[in-house]
């Protein structure tokens, strides 16, 4: 008898995106005069065209694709060489990191690389996460068989087995290294929900925490290029220690516009050790090359030409206006929060916005409020974790006539959920 992985019947819900969706639908439909007033502030998707460098560099290499003396074929699986040089000089060796080219494995994107990196870890490890929380590093470790059953009462939401690190306004949504032990801990800086990014001791802390436990870090950079405090750190090779300890993600979705493009890529250094269940230790660099050799063809050719020329003088430039752009959104939706009275966390050096719910209203609530009365669909906070409850998260990725408009209408949020008791 062919047998499913039961551990996929321990996901306690739908992933959260979907259930959005599911809503706006349901609403939409309910309410067709104001579906075409309905504008998605929710997911994290780009709306600006593509940096016109890698939208050149991409038509080129399709025209080589054309011809039979440049055709290329299957890509190597790890990604070309003149890409993963490109981005170890401008991601890395330009901040002092000291990343060699063979040491980045390129990818279609952080999001299925977070779920990939499982393969190569053993079984019965203990997972620890902050709360507010990304999902999907929760739920690829229960589809993986990491932790218990999915709990119900206070903890509903949660998972037994693994290890949740609360954090909140007091502890600028930053969680501290537990004094319990994990091998593994999932970091993302700048953080997805909640904007909020870690300075230099809060990153050293763990990685010296990480040291101490014999545990690996896996941090999650994919908003590093929002980052415009000088002094946080853009990656987790810049803390001392960390190439023994760390794996990093990174994706060209947010900084050059790739989400319908997908590349992104991950750093596995050849020092970081993990052990067998005999107890001798193993690279885990040989063992992801080994995993990209069987389970890849790469990269499509055209798109790691697109990749590449984000590292160009001129590709560099349009990135970083795509990267202004979105800020600006950023600033413009945090400013109308305030107005309506709320505190707001992020959109200093994250793209996303973190903003407390109104007065007594759930996560929940707040989301049905803002869609039935705005028209604006945001992020429901309980959504990233139990410490989400009360808050709710915008994106301030968009169009600016989008931006404006729904500042405009965020505004009058107080007035709204008080007439809509």
């Amino acid at each position: 008898m062919a047998r499913l992985n039961h551990h996929f019947l321990k996901l306690s819900a739908g992933y959260l995106f979907p259930e959005i969706a599911r809503r706006v639908a349901s609403f939409e439909k309910e309410c067709p005069d104001l579906a075409p007033r309905v504008i998605r502030c929710g997911i994290g998707d780009v709306t600006e065209p593509l940096p016109r460098a890698a939208v050149e560099a991409m038509r080129a290499a399709v025209d080589e694709m054309g011809a039979r003396d440049t055709f290329r074929g299957y890509p190597p699986a790890t990604g070309h060489d003149f890409v993963r040089h490109a981005i170890a000089e401008g991601d890395f060796r330009s901040r002092g990191c000291d990343i060699s080219p063979d040491e980045i494995f390129l990818s279609d994107g952080s999001k299925p690389d977070a779920s990939a990196i499982l393969e190569i870890l053993g079984d019965g490890i203990r997972v620890a996460v902050a709360d507010p929380v990304y999902p999907v590093y929760v739920d690829t470790n229960v589809m993986a068989g990491h932790t218990g059953a999915a709990l119900t009462g206070a903890d509903a939401g949660r998972y037994a087995g693994i290890l949740y690190l609360d954090t909140g306004a007091a502890d600028g949504f930053v969680a501290a290294p537990p004094s319990a032990h994990a091998d593994i801990a999932y970091l993302c800086f700048p953080n997805n929900p909640t904007g909020a990014v870690a300075t230099r001791s809060q990153l050293q802390a763990w990685v010296d925490w990480a040291h101490r436990q014999d545990a690996i870090l896996i941090f999650d950079a994919a908003y590093e290029a929002y980052i415009t405090d000088p002094a946080i750190p853009h990656s987790i090779y810049e803390i001392p220690g960390a190439r023994e300890v760390a794996i990093e993600f990174r994706s060209f979705s947010k900084v050059g516009g790739f989400t319908g493009v997908r590349a992104g890529y991950t750093v596995v250094p050849t020092s970081l050790l993990a052990s067998s269940i005999d107890g001798s230790r193993h690279p885990l660099h040989a063992l992801w090359s080994r995993r990209w050799a069987t389970c890849s063809n790469g990269v499509s050719y055209p798109v790691q030409r697109g990749a590449e020329a984000l590292y160009s003088y001129a590709g560099r430039a349009q990135c970083r206006a795509l990267v202004e752009f979105y800020l600006e959104n950023a600033r413009l939706l945090s400013s109308s929060l305030r107005e309506a009275g709320l505190r707001v966390f992020g959109g200093v050096n994250a793209p996303y916005v973190w903003a407390t719910c109104p007065d007594g209203l759930t996560s929940w609530q707040a989301f049905d409020l803002i869609l039935r009365e705005l028209q604006v669909v945001v992020t429901p906070g309980s959504g990233f974790g139990r410490c989400g409850e009360g808050y709710f998260r915008v994106s301030a990725f968009n169009s600016r006539e989008n931006v404006l408009e729904v500042g405009a209408r965020l505004k009058t949020l107080a007035r709204t959920s008080v007439a809509s008791r």
